[in-house]
């Protein structure tokens, strides 16, 4: 981008940040909203003009549209008496459709390749973030269907946020691939059983029904798009190209319709639940490499498991949420949880880019 463009958005958004403050001290709460819009648009357009800030735009982006969805609830519920909320689960078949697409049986020949370093993955994946989900619930005070998102969020598999984290941080790639494509193929037996023994007291869990939402909302979209990538291999370069921004978009129109959903409940506890799911988020990303450090894993793959473990898939947890009949309040810390750990991805990915890895 044109260094003075870059500048002038940087003006703009400065010039919404003073708005925002003064419509929030004049208790002006649409202002607030508009302000807010602007302020994270202009400085998303900024970032592209730097390359180390050019990673959170998307993120911004996000801010930005859920600024909106808070101050205009109304827009993102329903259009013409027709719920957006049950566009989420077509999404996140789209999404999944996309990750199959992008996949082939090599994706899981690190299984065979790295066997310990898979195992100690999945694991750390389905150990620490679920039952750090159910302390942070426990503690919390929230409402119990609030308070059994974060079980839910930590009970999810990786998404595909941190094969791209992973690849920044030259960590193993390979693995990272792997390990997403297992815990989201065993996804639909972990997720319902843990959620069973985790948050059962907290909710109640119908495992067989939650166990065919997730086979219908993971193993057939990936199924078809491991089909389609067999079948179409190399003949559809515009599709390969497509799917991560259509998974990008879809994913952000998640977080929009569940904050819309779940905007008076947000008002109350949203800085508690920010702050929860930034422990959650961060404590994933600490536990998860040293219990991949102290099982001696080489470095590159400590990273790996870090990222992995810290980085769940925040649009499946909508999606078990909206099935489960419960998007305004199970579905709030996955809402919050995806921008939150795209941000903390990017900053974590930035910091090891640049720090180098002694080979023992």
């Amino acid at each position: 981008m044109n260094p003075s463009l870059t500048k002038t958005f940087l003006a703009l958004a400065g010039l919404a940040f003073c708005s925002l403050i003064y419509f929030f001290f004049v208790q002006n709460w649409i202002g607030v909203g508009w302000s807010a819009t602007g302020f994270f648009t202009c400085l998303g357009i900024s970032f592209q003009g730097s390359p180390t800030l050019k990673g959170f735009t998307y993120s911004t982006m996000i801010f930005a549209a859920v600024s909106l969805a808070m101050a205009f609830p109304a827009w993102f519920t329903e259009i013409g008496g027709y719920k957006l909320s049950n566009t989420i689960t077509p999404l996140i078949q789209l999404i999944m459709f996309g990750m199959g697409t992008s996949m082939s049986i090599k994706d899981f020949a690190g299984v065979v390749k790295t066997p310990q370093s898979v195992l100690i993955g999945v694991l750390a994946q389905f150990c620490i973030m679920p039952f750090l989900g159910l302390a942070l619930a426990t503690m919390s005070g929230l409402e119990p269907e609030v308070a059994a998102g974060l079980v839910l969020i930590g009970s999810s598999p990786s998404g595909l946020a941190s094969n791209v984290m992973s690849y920044l941080a030259k960590a193993n790639l390979a693995l990272s691939i792997t390990l997403t494509s297992v815990t989201t193929m065993l996804a639909p037996l972990m997720t319902p059983l843990l959620m069973k023994f985790l948050a059962g007291a907290l909710v109640e869990i119908d495992v067989l029904k939650m166990m065919w939402d997730i086979f219908k909302m993971i193993i057939i979209p990936i199924g078809a798009g491991l089909l389609f990538n067999k079948l179409f291999s190399g003949k559809s370069k515009w599709l390969d190209q497509a799917m991560p921004l259509v998974s990008m978009i879809g994913i952000g129109l998640i977080i929009v319709v569940i904050t819309a959903a779940g905007r008076d409940a947000l008002l109350e506890i949203g800085i508690l639940l920010i702050g929860l799911v930034l422990i959650h988020n961060f404590s994933g990303y600490f536990i998860g490499y040293w219990f991949a450090r102290i099982l001696r894993l080489a470095e590159k793959d400590c990273r790996t498991v870090a990222l992995e473990v810290g980085m769940q898939n925040a649009g499946l947890a909508s999606g078990i949420a909206k099935e489960m009949g419960k998007i305004a309040t199970i579905g709030l810390a996955s809402a919050v949880f995806g921008p939150v750990m795209n941000i903390s991805g990017s900053i974590l990915a930035s910091f090891w880019s640049k720090k180098e890895i002694e080979e023992k």
